[in-house]
């Protein structure tokens, strides 16, 4: 961060914090993604016993991004709710 001649103390300090903050978001955010394109991948492969010992994992990525305040709790929902669908009509289907 380039300091300004004038600049208050505590701006600096709140931009420093949401650097910090962004960094960290970033992180669960690029998790949540990557586990969403992992149990996609394996939706669209039609691999059920795969999709059926990632879908807790997946579920639980993503409740901790809307812990983390990443996710807002609807699209958390939505996204859970989209993948358990999906999940369970291909392990009916394979059953």
């Amino acid at each position: 961060m380039a300091t300004i001649k004038g600049t208050k103390r505590q701006a600096r300090k709140r931009h420093r914090q949401s650097l910090e903050r962004r960094m960290r978001n970033k992180s669960v955010r690029t998790r949540v993604r990557r586990q969403m394109r992992k149990m996609r991948a394996a939706l669209t492969e039609g691999n059920a016993d795969q999709v059926r010992e990632m879908l807790p994992e997946t579920i639980s990525v993503i409740d901790r991004g809307f812990r983390r305040g990443v996710l807002h709790r609807r699209t958390a929902a939505r996204y859970k709710s989209r993948m358990a669908r999906q999940a369970q009509a291909l392990i009916s289907k394979d059953a």
